[in-house]
């Protein structure tokens, strides 16, 4: 629970990532998984030279999905962006995923961070209710994203 003092950015700070949608930090996640580009590498043989093949770097592709697990937030705020999702009415919307620093940097740019370019969720799992265990709000949001900004 929040203190009086504590703003919602400085709650998900906890967290080990942090995720802002519209500039506004919305959830703290644990864990993150799916930071992942490759680019296709063409190989190409020049008649004449046999010493070996060209490497022509080709496009890009991106992970197909962000993974973030064990996580807490403003539920009602993702949960209706799901719905949506759900309904067919999809909004993208940049996300951007920040390392939550032990020097409390945050918000000010000099924190690792990435930015998803029109991402979307496309999956939503919850806890495992168990009276005996102290579970998160929500367990895992999935995304997909139509490219990755440094």
């Amino acid at each position: 629970m929040l203190s009086s003092n504590t703003t919602p950015d400085e709650f998900y700070l906890a967290f080990a990532y942090s995720v802002m949608i519209d500039q506004k930090t919305v959830a703290g996640f644990a864990e993150v998984s799916g930071l992942a580009m490759e680019t296709e590498v063409e190989t190409y043989r020049e008649g004449g030279w046999n010493n070996g093949e060209h490497q022509l770097a080709g496009p890009t592709k991106y992970s197909t999905r962000i993974v973030l697990k064990r996580g807490f937030g403003d539920i009602p705020y993702l949960w209706k962006w799901y719905l949506g999702v759900m309904k067919g009415t999809i909004q993208r919307r940049d996300v951007t995923l920040t390392i939550n620093c032990v020097n409390g940097a945050h918000g000010d740019g000099s924190a690792p961070h990435w930015v998803f370019r029109k991402a979307c969720p496309v999956k939503w799992t919850g806890p495992e209710l168990r009276a005996a265990t102290s579970a998160v709000a929500f367990e895992t949001v999935e995304l997909v994203h139509q490219g990755l900004m440094l």
